[in-house]
Order: structure tokens, then sequence, then C-alpha cells
């Protein structure tokens, strides 16, 4: 899902509703801090030095991102998640609807400028071992996101079936992202997304 100029979107986890110089703001410390981590490593580069190179105090920093690792490892809003969910068929199994809406956030982006922002994102989290192991904390933290907002459309509470489904399904996304990550532009990130759940529903 994206605004009017393109740039608002699920997988970003920008908030909806932010001015045009938020907006500025919010991608110039990310582009900044990516072009940091990718020179000198995620580990050598301080929020400080962040800060400096895009031109805004430590404060504004944390005012836009609530640590470095946020910078690359985003999540969605609660808004971008019920706006992507609800464009699902609703008779889908759950597995099926999250699947859906990976895809389609993959596939609105894939061609733009922001698949590179992406890939540059994911190269400094594939090279980084502690920040792959973190994927696993946002990924809990997407499923959460999501299954709230599942709860909120279907009026029924989450169950722990709801649970497992979705860490699964969040999972296997990361997977595709990473193994796109991995081939460092040798391969295509919708064939990676959807071999992952290829292999996930065949399992």
């Amino acid at each position: 899902m994206s605004d009017e100029d393109g740039r608002s979107t699920w997988w970003e986890g920008t908030p909806p509703g932010r001015s045009a110089r938020w907006e500025e703001t919010h991608h110039r410390i990310a582009a900044v801090a990516v072009e940091l981590f990718q020179d000198r490593g995620f580990l050598a580069v301080g929020i400080a030095q962040i800060a400096a190179a895009a031109g805004v105090s430590v404060p504004t920093f944390y005012a836009h991102y609530a640590g470095k690792e946020h910078v690359v490892l985003q999540l969605p809003t609660p808004e971008q998640t019920a706006a992507l969910l609800a464009a699902q068929p609703h008779e889908l199994p759950m597995g099926q609807r999250i699947r859906r809406m990976c895809v389609q956030a993959v596939t609105a982006m894939t061609g733009t400028e922001y698949e590179g922002v992406l890939a540059a994102r994911w190269q400094v989290i594939a090279s980084t071992p502690v920040l792959r192991h973190r994927t696993g904390e946002f990924e809990r933290a997407t499923a959460a996101l999501v299954l709230q907002q599942l709860a909120v459309a279907t009026g029924r509470p989450v169950s722990p079936a709801d649970e497992v489904i979705a860490a699964a399904y969040l999972s296997a996304y990361t997977v595709g992202l990473l193994v796109w990550a991995d081939s460092a532009g040798q391969r295509e990130l919708l064939e990676c997304i959807e071999e992952s759940f290829d292999a996930l529903d065949a399992g």
C-alpha cells in the first residue's frame, strides 16, 4: 500500500498522516544510516554519528526511530496492516491472507526506487549476525499486529493456532527476504518470497 507519492508503505512502517517535512527527515535519516552501515559495518556506527551525518540532533533521531536497529528492521503500523489485510479475500484461510498481503506489498514496490532501498537494508541485516538473530523479534511483533487486526476484523479472539500460523508465515517471509539479500542481486525478490511460502505450504 502506498500513498500518493509512493513513499509511505506497509513494509517501511512510516506512520500515516505525517507532514512532508517529517517524512523527508525520516527517509533522510534512514538513507544516511544505511550508507554508514554499508561503509563501516552496523556495529561500528553509533546513533550520534548517524544524527550528525543526517544533520539532525540525537533527540530528533529518537523521535523517528527507537534505535539504530529500527532503521533497518522496520515494523508496519496498525493502520497499514489493517489496510493491507482488508484488501485480501476474507474467505481465505489466515495463512493465505498473510501470504497474499506480503506478496502484494512486494509486488507494489518491485521495480521502483524503494526496491533498491529495501535491498540495501536487507543486505545490512543479512551481513550482520546480531541483526539476523533479531529478525525473530520483529517477526513476532509483526505477527502480533496482524493478529490484532484480524481479531478486530473478524470479531473473534486470537487462538493458539492463529498464533502458530501467523508466526510461521511471517518467518517464511523473513527467510525469503534473507535469501534475496544473500544473493546480492542475483535473484528476484518476488521469486525468493514465493519460493519460501511454497516451501511452507508444501510442508
